[in-house]
């Protein structure tokens, strides 16, 4: 019985849930489009305020509001509709049973989870207070309130665990009043009394009253996405076709820029000169005079300002010399009926689709201020973006502008220093001037232009043989241009193709090696595609350097060749004549920069040692003959076994010493030192008893030395000296 009990209970708690949470949101019908409204009253706005949705009354007047991003209704068919539908919700708002009765103190970190909240007198907010819609999206808030309801500064409504403000209801039966710097979301529907917002008040949701004034100052309010909303797609964008492919152009004028300017995308005009254009910087074709590509062009653009230029449209910003000013648009077609001004900033909401489309048509001349800028948000793309102006368009200093211009019969004749469009500048008739900007064309143009399918490959080659490099572009009306890095490669000399599709080099120099060869490819139409830079990599014959030298060694003894060589990836081949040597017993480094031969044996000794070095490129480079001489171990002394004088070290380095055996000798011998070619490089008279011999002047080596005494050798012996 228990369980059954616990079972119905958490029935009943789960269909309240249910109720609560999915069946008692109203139909607002036409009321959901507007973001204020009274259907008794006036609706007024002192300071800047920026509005998404309609704002409206049907009866009384609508005073003191800029640009609405939305439509102006008084007294119409909308808004006698509008109070009908919102009487309706009001009704069913009121009828909704309440399931929770909370405190009239809300807020101070208070959470609420879904469901049909009732209080039964007045009511304040302050602080925060968290809806909580525990992770379904659907959950629906009503907060009945029968009586007044107010905010304290900077309270908050905040939406949390999949909440959203077109889920959220407030009932009042009072007069609202929202204090400074607060942050509401949901729909107000308030019976029988005024709506009062303050400065820097954020409204995500509505302010309709049944009757009662709607006052705000300097807020931000737009109705709420999602929960059957329209998603906004803005009209249709028309078909660029070739003028696609053109960043800046005239159908008629000139087209001229002094400075350094930028640009991603054909330039030019189809009546007049082109002119002031660095092709270095223009990332397109520049048309200097009117050719082909231009005529279609002209005749294309003409049929994208006709598209424009009849296209209804949907709002109409009432206030054309206060564009701007942190103004939001939607995707939508604006209508501005005269001269317009950008001043500050203009955003461009495309609420997370990638393809809305967004058309301003102004009916006059447009001009920006200094640091005025466009800013795309929320997936808005500049390509979806088009400006149709019957008029002169002045882009002033620093601005920062998103989409294409159609200018109808006027000059675009200040796009001026630090000017950064993202998008295109045309105009049907009249001059361009440009000065010192950049100008990135949208992608997306296919037609005619360039396209490298096959990019060029690194090459290496012998210094004085040839190389080659090679692009495949597809594309109408292919030119190709060779650089190394930015600068352009000229034909002459050596060198061929440097405006071809192949770029030869014939016969090639050192100078010639690079890592930045690329190529630039144009069209007829388009940007210009620039490859990948690729490398030219020379190499070098084999050359020696320094050859090896001949050795002397004793039997026994290490004997070790080496030679020096230049180019590119050597091998080495040491022989004795022509013989090949490999490393065998005694042998290694047979194919190195150094051979060796420890030990050294009778059978080793040689004149014609030598080495072939072989690299990527020919003719191999083979060394001069080197000897190996091989000297017999020990040498005996003349005297026997008594020797006259004993020297030390030995081997010796800058200097060594000779002793005498004996003392009664002072003076009467003398030594000879002698290289291995057996010439005479020192003679030392021994008048004491030990006699230090300066060796700093001696080559490293082997030495022969001889003690006599009445000039009879009475002692001979092998010095050998390492520094």
């Amino acid at each position: 019985m228990f369980h059954i009990n616990r079972l119905i209970t958490f029935l009943f708690a789960f269909l309240a849930f249910i109720i609560s949470g999915f069946s008692q949101a109203p139909s607002l019908g036409t009321a959901a489009s507007f973001v204020l409204f009274s259907t008794n009253g006036a609706v007024s706005n002192v300071g800047i305020t920026h509005l998404t949705g309609n704002v409206g009354t049907n009866n009384g007047s609508n005073t003191g509001f800029g640009n609405v991003n939305g439509v102006m209704h008084s007294a119409d068919g909308a808004t006698a509709q509008c109070a009908a539908d919102l009487l309706t919700a009001y009704h069913q708002l009121n009828t909704a049973t309440a399931t929770h009765f909370p405190a009239p103190l809300l807020g101070n970190g208070q959470t609420l989870p879904a469901g049909v909240y009732s209080i039964g007198s007045a009511a304040t907010l302050n602080g925060n207070l968290l809806l909580d819609a525990q992770n379904n999206a659907s959950a629906v808030f009503i907060i009945k309130i029968q009586g007044s309801f107010s905010t304290g500064a900077g309270a908050k409504v905040k939406l949390v665990n999949g909440a959203r403000a077109c889920n959220v209801y407030w009932k009042v039966e009072g007069l609202v009043d929202m204090a400074t710097g607060t942050n509401m979301k949901g729909t107000l529907i308030v019976n029988n009394a005024a709506i009062s917002m303050h400065t820097g008040d954020t409204l995500e949701g509505r302010a309709l009253t049944t009757t009662g004034a709607v006052t705000v100052d300097g807020i931000l309010g737009y109705t709420p996405i999602g929960c059957g909303s329209p998603i906004l797609t803005g009209p249709s964008a028309p078909a660029l076709a070739s003028s696609e492919c053109y960043a800046i152009f005239s159908a008629n004028g000139a087209v001229t820029n002094s400075g350094i300017t930028h640009v991603t995308g054909d330039v030019g005009t189809n009546v007049g000169l082109t002119t002031g254009y660095d092709t270095l910087l223009v990332n397109g074709k520049v048309h200097p005079i009117p050719d082909a590509s231009t005529a279609q062009c002209a005749a294309d653009l003409h049929t994208v300002y006709t598209y424009l230029n009849t296209m209804p449209y949907d709002i109409q910003l009432l206030y054309p010399a206060q564009f701007g000013g942190e103004l939001v648009l939607t995707p939508h077609t604006y209508l501005l009926n005269a001269a317009t001004v950008l001043t500050g900033t203009v955003y461009l909401d495309a609420q997370g689709n990638a393809g809305a489309v967004f058309v301003i048509k102004i009916n006059g001349a447009m001009s920006t201020g200094t640091y005025a800028h466009v800013v795309l948000m929320n997936s808005a793309q500049a390509k979806n973006v088009f400006w149709k102006i019957e008029g002169a368009v002045s882009i002033n200093n620093y601005s920062t502008f998103c989409g294409t211009i159609v200018c109808n019969n006027g000059a675009l004749n200040a796009l001026n220093t630090g000017v950064s469009i993202d998008g295109r500048a045309f105009t049907t008739g009249g001059q361009v001037t440009t000065s010192a900007i950049t100008d990135i064309m949208p992608p997306g143009c296919t037609s005619g232009a360039p396209s490298i399918g096959t990019q060029p490959n690194s090459q290496s080659a012998c210094l004085g043989s040839a190389a080659s490099f090679s692009a495949v572009a597809h594309g109408s009306g292919l030119t190709y241009q060779w650089r190394r890095g930015n600068v352009n490669i000229t034909n002459g000399s050596h060198i061929s193709g440097a405006t071809a599709a192949i770029l030869t080099i014939d016969p090639v120099a050192a100078s010639d090696a690079a890592s930045d060869y690329n190529v630039i490819v144009s069209g007829s139409s388009g940007p210009k595609d620039t490859s990948a830079y690729v490398s030219l990599i020379v190499r070098t014959a084999p050359a020696i350097t320094t050859p090896p030298a001949s050795q002397m060694v004793c039997t026994g003894g290490a004997a070790t060749f080496s030679v020096s060589a230049s180019g590119t990836q050597p091998t080495y081949q040491w022989r004795k004549g022509n013989v090949n040597l490999v490393n065998a017993v005694n042998v290694s480094g047979a194919n190195t920069p150094t051979l060796i031969i420890d030990p050294a044996t009778a059978l080793d000794a040689a004149t014609d040692y030598n080495v072939v070095v072989t690299g990527t490129c020919a003719p191999a480079a083979t060394s001069g003959n080197a000897a190996l001489t091989i000297c017999p171990t020990g040498i005996a002394t003349m005297a026997g076994n008594d020797q006259a004088v004993t020297i030390y070290p030995n081997p010796f380095g800058a200097v060594f010493t000779i002793s005498l055996n004996d003392v009664s000798a002072i003076g009467k011998y003398e030594m000879k030192l002698y290289n291995i070619l057996g010439a005479e490089v020192m003679t030392i008279s021994i008048t004491k008893q030990l006699t230090t011999v300066d060796a700093t002047d001696l080559a490293a080596g082997i030495y022969i030395y001889k003690v006599s005494s009445n000039k009879k050798d009475i002692q001979t012996g092998r010095l050998v000296t390492q520094k």
